[in-house]
């Protein structure tokens, strides 16, 4: 049994007790990354030299004041969209291939006054754009439950990287589904907090507007004290709200009697597999089991969430990605006669296909003959989409859903179909534009594939969310499952 099977709480109590020292975590997760990410490969950069060393002065630290924290001595792995002072942060693409930043965004800050050791970067899809880390510029992630499946994206490699046991937990970005689908995928725990609740200072913007980072772990429990430690207002970032964190982990009772949930039809409708609305409607009667009570709903402008999110999300990418021109930082192409020419040069090889695509799109819909016939439009859509879920979450305590509508598909059986691709986080992307926040929990497994069950909540409720995932994850056992790597 690896020391990872254990959650956070009872490591920490290993470390109280001195039945394990930090510097034996840390070789726990070297050497599961040894034995398993050739296969996997969920890693970019490891940070061993600097880790082993922080493991061995934090063990002299054991028993006192400082290790009273949860999290202290915890090895982590971070997505590689997450700038890291001195340790290589790339977003998977060639213009960023050798870049090492010179400060740390502000998550790094909180992870490190919390004690926590990084192990090293994550694979992901180049700048957050993909569903399934195929379209990294060095290496596609492998799904720990079956080799020949994605992963989900574009945090894949963080959720591989938890499922296979390499890190007890790592962080995450969801732009639309980022951190949600590929947890369904890799049969972990993934949750997207409400828009505000996490800095994004020093997270590499793709849209500014949806963009959240969030916790990918073993079990809820492990999400809530990842979350509790990462979450808080930050002057570096105006777009984080100044709301109160609250104690996540004392939310986890187990109790939801009377608690009152909504499941949209059109969650469970058209392109949703049988196997994936039946798992939902089986956490459902487990839920019931519990003392909730479920009514249909509908969320009708769901149906534009995909058209919506790829015309904002797209139009905010290419506003965010014109910084990467050559000229100050990151790739500059050597073949270049003339500034115009080094401007085009540098983005047309440091750029991969996808990252061109959506930036065309962004700058087409941004352009002055088409700005309000589709970016204003797309505005307007986001609006009444997030009206729904407001009007929704005034009756009922929280939305509950499938989180993908199928489980993770074959490497190469849809990269070139961009449509399908996009498809794929049909039922994640209007939480992002909504704002609320959602989580991902193991509901199920088909042809030996997890399928993930999405409960999305009120603003900065995030409490009932883990309330009512603590809940169902205790009745089941789906999260005590592992891939047999």
């Amino acid at each position: 049994m690896s020391l990872f099977d254990h959650k956070i709480s009872e490591l920490h109590e290993f470390l109280h007790k001195k039945e394990v020292k930090v510097s034996e975590l840390v070789d726990e997760s070297y050497r599961r990354i040894q034995e398993t990410d050739d296969k996997v490969q969920a890693f970019l950069a490891l940070n061993e030299e600097e880790a082993r060393q922080q493991a061995k002065d934090l063990d002299e630290k054991i028993g006192t004041e400082e290790s009273q924290q949860v999290l202290f001595g915890m090895p982590i792995g971070i997505k590689d969209n997450i700038v890291t002072k001195g340790l290589r942060t790339t977003c998977a693409s060639k213009i960023l291939e050798n870049f090492d930043p010179i400060y740390d965004a502000t998550v790094m800050g909180k992870l490190h006054s919390a004690n926590t050791i990084t192990i090293g970067k994550l694979n992901m899809d180049e700048f957050a754009m993909g569903s399934s880390t195929e379209n990294s510029a060095f290496q596609i992630t492998h799904n720990p439950w079956n080799l020949n499946t994605v992963p989900g994206g574009s945090s894949g490699g963080s959720a591989a990287a938890v499922a296979a046991g390499e890190v007890p937990f790592s962080l995450g970005s969801d732009t639309g589904g980022s951190i949600r689908q590929p947890a369904a995928f890799c049969g972990v725990v993934g949750m997207k907090p409400t828009y505000g609740r996490v800095s994004r200072f020093g997270l590499v913007a793709f849209a500014s507007s949806l963009d959240q980072i969030g916790p990918i772990t073993r079990t809820v429990e492990d999400n809530a004290y990842l979350l509790q430690a990462i979450s808080g207002v930050d002057p570096h970032d105006s777009t984080s709200a100044n709301v109160e964190v609250p104690n996540y982990v004392q939310a986890l009772t187990g109790d939801i009697k009377g608690l009152k949930i909504a499941v949209p039809k059109e969650y469970l409708g058209e392109g949703v597999s049988e196997e994936a609305r039946q798992s939902v409607l089986s956490a459902l009667k487990v839920l019931e089991g519990l003392g909730a009570t479920w009514e249909e709903v509908s969320l009708p402008h769901s149906k534009y969430g995909v058209a919506t999110y790829y015309l904002l999300a797209s139009s905010e990418a290419s506003s965010n990605l014109a910084r990467f021109d050559g000229v100050r930082y990151g790739y500059r192409t050597p073949n270049a006669k003339n500034l115009e020419e080094l401007y085009k040069k540098t983005r047309s090889e440091g750029f991969g296909e996808e990252v061109k695509r959506r930036i065309m799109l962004g700058t087409f819909a941004l352009s002055a003959g088409y700005y309000d016939a589709y970016y204003k439009k797309a505005q307007q859509a986001r609006t009444l989409i997030k009206k729904d879920f407001d009007d929704i979450l005034e009756k009922y305590d929280v939305i509950i859903g499938p989180t993908t509508p199928t489980p993770a598909f074959k490497i190469g059986e849809i990269v070139d179909d961009p449509l399908t691709m996009y498809a794929n986080d049909i039922l994640t992307i209007p939480v992002n534009l909504a704002g609320v926040p959602g989580i991902s929990v193991p509901c199920g497994f088909v042809n030996g594939l997890p399928l993930g069950l999405q409960i999305i909540g009120k603003h900065f409720d995030e409490s009932t969310v883990y309330r009512v995932a603590h809940a169902f994850e205790q009745a089941t056992d789906f999260h005590k499952q592992k891939p047999q790597l």
